[in-house]
C-alpha cells in the first residue's frame, strides 16, 4: 500500500510543480487563469497532505 501512496505523492507533486512552473514562466497571465491555477494547486496540495497523513498511519 506504501508503494501506491508513495506514487501517488509523487503524481500529484510533479503536476504541482507543473502548473507552477506555468505560472512562473508567464508575465501575461488573465488574472482568471492565475486564479484557476491557484485552485488547482490548492487541490493538489490538499491531497498530497491527505496522502502523507494516510502513509503515516
Amino acid at each position: 500500500m506504501d508503494e501506491k501512496i508513495n506514487k501517488a505523492i509523487e503524481y500529484y507533486t510533479f503536476k504541482s510543480n507543473e502548473i507552477q512552473t506555468f505560472v512562473n514562466s508567464k508575465n501575461n497571465l488573465s488574472v482568471e487563469k492565475i486564479i484557476e491555477c491557484g485552485e488547482e494547486l490548492l487541490i493538489l496540495e490538499n491531497k498530497i497532505t491527505a496522502l502523507e497523513v494516510a502513509k503515516e498511519n
